[in-house]
């Protein structure tokens, strides 16, 4: 078995032979590297040798110490000094090792090639579900890691602790950038589920997108439209789009609109919980002209896509719906599909309105369990030009807008972002 101390290019398996090797086995040499190169915590090693005390009382007849037993104490202490002296030496070797060129360039390459070749491997695992699935999650370990030495997966950095992000995206026609700080909390090392604890690069490339032309998105034309986020994560969108919309009902000449909140939407109980705090963080709820608490631009509501409950939404539809990196498994489009049709705004005939429109960005992955998954929005939402013009409106896509990948944001295995504009076609 790797151990953690050891130099990469002796502890990694030679990827000749990788059908041999365990799942396991490959996760037990990854998680070397990460041992080695992003310890949890830095601290010096200090090894506890307990003391021995002497008691006496006040009055003692015993026989006096003859020396045995300072010298006893004066040896533990030798002892610890000598622990400490070598934990010390120890660090020392690790700062050495992580520091060698040599040794780091080989990691990259082997990790790279590792992912290269993952697909055989994971498919090697047979009809045992079980392995599949735990083979596809150290291909998703390499590919974190391998966004951590690149220094591109913040996502990574964040997951070792909490931390607080500021986001500043430009505004055009002079209005000021809009300003949003999220708190990324730590991914949970048991509930894998808990993936909205963090701020993923494609709701980041679609907030600057929203900020910069809001009127794209029908955040500029109607400030009293209805907003709502699917999987809303730390709320990136939903408050990027709640302070343009603040924005657009403070600098109108027109009289002030109903001002709807926008809602944002996830089903775990964590993500929910740091989405209201980052709620709080980025809105005073205080109003200017009163000390009374003003209405909150954003509100949370649990919506579970497999199972979806839509009594807190007491009938109402929305005009723009928002979604980012939302699918993760092939079921999840076709949920979500389901969640669009019953939330967002059908087209009326009598103010020749066309309905609300979905705009669901994907991150484009090449590469292990998420290969792909972009394709399942594509099977499960047609495009609009090959919908017939029957009596019922269709979900379709309307548009498509491709984004090159950023430096410094996003994961290693994101080549690019899709932005879908999803609307209704048909009669109506």
């Amino acid at each position: 078995m790797p151990t953690a101390l050891s130099t990469p290019s002796s502890n990694l398996p030679p990827l000749s032979k990788l059908l041999t090797f365990t799942a396991v086995y490959i996760s037990g040499a990854l998680d070397s590297l990460r041992q080695l190169y992003w310890p949890p915590h830095s601290f010096t090693t200090k090894f506890a040798v307990p003391t021995r005390k002497h008691l006496q009382t006040i009055h003692d007849d015993s026989v006096p110490d003859s020396g045995y037993a300072s010298a006893e104490e004066e040896s533990i202490e030798d002892e610890e000094e000598q622990l400490m002296e070598h934990g010390s030496e120890d660090e020392e070797a690790v700062e050495i090792l992580r520091a060698d060129p040599f040794e780091r360039t080989f990691a990259i390459k082997w990790v790279t090639a590792f992912i290269a070749r993952s697909d055989a491997w994971v498919i090697e695992s047979g009809e045992d579900v079980d392995e599949y699935e735990t083979r596809a999650n150290v291909v998703e370990k390499a590919i974190s890691i391998l966004s951590a030495f690149n220094g591109h997966d913040d996502e990574e950095q964040a997951a070792q602790c909490a931390l607080t992000r500021s986001f500043s995206f430009p505004s055009r026609g002079g209005h000021p950038d809009i300003l949003v700080k999220l708190n990324d909390a730590p991914l949970s090392d048991v509930d894998h589920t808990s993936v909205g604890l963090q701020s993923w690069a494609s709701s980041i490339v679609l907030a600057e997108r929203m900020s910069a032309v809001p009127s794209v998105f029908m955040l500029e034309r109607r400030p009293s439209a209805r907003v709502l986020e699917l999987g809303a994560g730390t709320g990136l969108l939903s408050i990027t789009a709640a302070k343009i919309l603040e924005r657009q009902q403070r600098s109108s000449t027109q009289p002030v609109p109903i001002f709807h909140p926008v809602v944002a939407t996830d089903y775990h109980p964590a993500v929910l919980s740091n989405l209201a705090v980052n709620i709080s963080t980025n809105f005073s709820r205080s109003s200017p002209s009163s000390s009374e608490p003003g209405p909150n631009p954003v509100s949370v509501l649990r919506l579970d896509w497999e199972s979806p409950d839509y009594s807190s939404f007491e009938g109402q539809r929305f005009d723009v719906i928002l979604a980012a990196d939302v699918i993760y498994h092939p079921h999840h489009s076709r949920w979500i599909k389901a969640c669009v049709e019953r939330l967002l705004t059908r087209p009326s005939s009598e103010s020749d309105y066309q309905g609300g429109y979905f705009w669901l960005i994907m991150p484009l992955r090449t590469t292990g369990r998420h290969e792909n998954l972009d394709h399942t929005v594509e099977e499960t939402f047609p495009d609009a030009s090959v919908v017939s013009s029957g009596d019922i409106p269709e979900l379709a896509v309307l548009e498509r807008e491709s984004f090159v990948k950023q430096g410094g944001v996003g994961r290693a295995d994101e080549s690019g972002y899709k932005l879908f504009k999803i609307g209704w076609v048909g009669s109506w």
